[in-house]
């Protein structure tokens, strides 16, 4: 999709954007179903915003795609992650079959779940010495995001799995807005206090080591960032450019769309689904100006909180769809 660097630059100038005609029109519906108007509170919201990127008054999801991207990380040479990094192939072998929590919840909430290993398992560089990948190497995984988008889906979740991506997600936020280390690490897969204190420190070198390299968005992903982190902006961007409506999932899926916060109203396709309980995920909702549709103390990652915002969504188009007007119905207003 992006042959050159520059391709991906001109991709983010060149961004669909909401119809607003039928934003308009399902506002207007909505006034006229048999309800105190605003009482169905979000819901409402959610149904005008699904019609505006569908380009339909009355929207539906007949197809809805989940992915989740997994990778490696180089960074865990550094001693931050207190799992090995071949819980990351595991985990994946157990996404195909069906046993982890995100396949019980795409199951619930009816999608279409697909897995992507990237690159087969191999991990990035580390980001202490310098770039997390090379340039062509971030190009391949945004490219792999990008392609796994299936065009025909009505919404889009993202999610993803990686031993280690918790530091590289808080080396991204640290890259992308600044401050200390401290302001953004967490316990990830279950880091102690000792733990958490070395991955502010590995983060802060991080930033160091990168410094003048973090200047665009594709930069920062490729220096601080993660094949999964890369290929979920690809998907993003995708979804963006053929006007499909995106969930993303809890803080390292919204860590790793940080960087493009550059890009004039890059998110205004984008519901967050959920406030994870790792420690900078407030932090980085409000840098982004985004409030998440609910918070469940969840940290799990994998989609997990997309496919349940799904459930909400479906909802609130059942809602849209569903109830008669006041005239149907014969009420006087």
């Amino acid at each position: 999709m992006f042959e050159t660097v520059n391709d991906f630059q001109a991709s983010l100038s060149n961004l669909t954007t909401k119809n607003e005609a039928c934003f308009k029109a399902a506002f207007e519906h909505q006034k006229q179903l048999t309800k105190p108007p605003g009482s169905l509170g979000k819901l409402e919201e959610y149904a005008c915003f699904m019609a505006a990127w569908q380009g339909n008054e009355r929207p539906e999801i007949k197809l809805a795609q989940a992915l989740v991207f997994a990778g490696n990380h180089g960074v865990c040479n550094q001693g931050v992650n207190p799992f090995p990094q071949e819980v990351t192939m595991a985990m994946v072998e157990n996404f195909r079959n069906g046993g982890a929590a995100i396949n019980q919840l795409a199951t619930h909430s009816n999608a279409d779940l697909n897995i992507v290993l990237l690159s087969d398992g191999q991990a990035t560089s580390d980001i202490t010495v310098g770039p997390a990948m090379t340039e062509q190497e971030c190009l391949e995984a945004i490219n792999s995001g990008a392609a796994a988008v299936n065009l025909k889906t009505d919404i889009l979740l993202l999610g993803e799995m990686g031993i280690g991506n918790s530091t590289v997600s808080s080396a991204l936020c640290l890259g992308t807005f600044g401050g200390v280390g401290s302001d953004w690490v967490g316990a990830g897969t279950g880091s102690d206090s000792e733990g958490i204190i070395k991955k502010a420190k590995v983060i802060e070198r991080a930033r160091a080591v990168n410094r003048e390299g973090l200047n665009t968005p594709f930069q920062i992903l490729m220096s601080l960032g993660g094949r999964e982190q890369a290929a979920i902006c690809g998907a993003l961007i995708a979804a963006r450019l053929n006007s499909i409506p995106v969930i993303i999932d809890g803080f390292i899926a919204s860590s790793a769309i940080a960087p493009l916060i550059s890009v004039p109203e890059i998110y205004d396709h984008v519901i967050f689904a959920h406030q994870s309980a790792e420690a900078g995920h407030g932090r980085l909702l409000n840098k982004l100006g985004k409030v998440p549709m609910f918070d469940l103390g969840m940290r799990l990652g994998e989609g997990s909180g997309a496919a349940l915002a799904l459930n909400i969504i479906r909802a609130s188009l059942a809602c849209h769809n569903g109830m008669a007007t006041f005239a149907e119905a014969g009420i006087g207003t």
